[in-house]
């Protein structure tokens, strides 16, 4: 583990590199008669669940935020095949993994405050409501005698 590299997103939450699995597969779109020879895309395998450096708190943010990409196991499923070489996509797919992770490592919003409109908004609201029923009572048919 010596050799192994961290990556290091916010105070006490890490992802190291031996968690991360790559496997890679056959890319569609550009590469002409490339794209059916070689494997380039990547797809990145996380395992949120046994990873130690991550709180409890980030784990379960990172599982809700990860949605559809989450499998049963808790297990982040990246796939990134918008480059023509490994290299770049391998980059793309770590990079949206960590800024995943960054996301989920951010405080909570705090939580919203309660507030009541003033008690003369509510009497200009109540004032307001009437003039414009006054507005639409005079509308009507016009007797022509």
């Amino acid at each position: 583990m010596a050799g192994e590299e961290v990556f290091s997103i916010a105070s006490g939450v890490t992802v190291g590199e031996a968690e991360l699995e790559e496997h890679f597969i056959r890319s569609s779109g550009p590469g002409g008669q490339n794209v059916n020879k070689v494997a380039t895309a990547v797809q990145l395998r996380f395992d949120v669940r046994n990873a130690r450096g991550l709180p409890d708190q980030v784990r379960d943010r990172l599982l809700k935020l990860a949605g559809q990409r989450a499998t049963k196991d808790g297990v982040i499923v990246i796939e990134a095949g918008r480059f023509r070489t490994q290299e770049r996509n391998r980059e793309d797919a770590r990079q949206r993994l960590l800024a995943l992770v960054a996301r989920a490592a951010e405080p909570p919003p705090p939580p919203r405050k309660k507030t009541r409109p003033s008690k003369g908004a509510v009497e200009r609201r109540l004032k307001a409501k009437a003039g414009r029923s006054a507005i639409k009572k005079t509308r009507g048919r016009v007797d022509g005698d």
